[in-house]
C-alpha cells in the first residue's frame, strides 16, 4: 500500500507541474510595422485596398493643386475666392409648432397637428416634419 502511494504522489506532482504550464498561442503581431507587411489573401480585399491608395493619391494630389493655386499675387497679395455667403431665411417664413401640454419636449405639427417629439433641439431651430414624406419636407420652428 506504501508503495501505491510512493508512486502516485510523484505522478500527481508532475501532472500538477504540467497542468499548470502555459500553452503557447499563436498571436498576431502587434507591431504596425509587421501588420503592414502582412499580404492580403483575398482578391477583392486586394482591389479594394488598391481602391484606397488610389483615392488617397487624389486627395494629395488635390491638396498640392489647391495650394499651387493660391500664389502670391505682385504686391503681397494672396488669390482668394470669391464666396457667397449662405442664404439666410427670415424666421417668419416658417411656423412655429404649438407645445403640448403638459409633456415637455414635445410640439404639434403645425401642418397635421400630430405630437413631434423635438426634445434635445434648441428653441427657434428649423426642424423638418417627420410626419411627412422627403418629397414633400415641410419646415417648422421649436418653439
Amino acid at each position: 500500500m506504501k508503495s501505491r502511494l510512493f508512486l502516485t504522489l510523484p505522478l500527481m506532482s508532475c501532472f500538477a507541474f504540467v497542468s499548470c504550464f502555459p500553452i503557447p498561442r499563436n498571436e498576431p503581431p502587434r507591431n504596425p510595422d509587421q501588420v503592414k507587411n502582412t499580404t492580403i489573401t483575398s482578391e477583392e480585399q486586394q482591389k479594394i485596398e488598391e481602391q484606397r491608395e488610389m483615392m488617397k493619391q487624389r486627395e494629395l494630389e488635390k491638396q498640392q493643386t489647391e495650394l499651387t493655386n493660391q500664389q502670391t499675387l505682385p504686391g503681397n497679395q494672396t488669390q482668394n475666392t470669391i464666396v457667397e455667403p449662405p442664404v439666410v431665411t427670415k424666421t417668419s417664413d416658417y411656423p412655429f409648432a404649438n407645445p403640448v401640454p403638459g409633456k415637455v419636449g414635445f410640439v404639434f405639427s403645425p401642418y397635421n397637428n400630430k405630437l413631434v417629439d423635438v426634445r434635445d433641439i434648441p428653441s427657434g431651430t428649423l426642424v423638418q416634419d417627420p410626419t411627412y414624406p422627403l418629397t414633400e419636407k415641410k419646415y417648422f420652428r421649436v418653439p
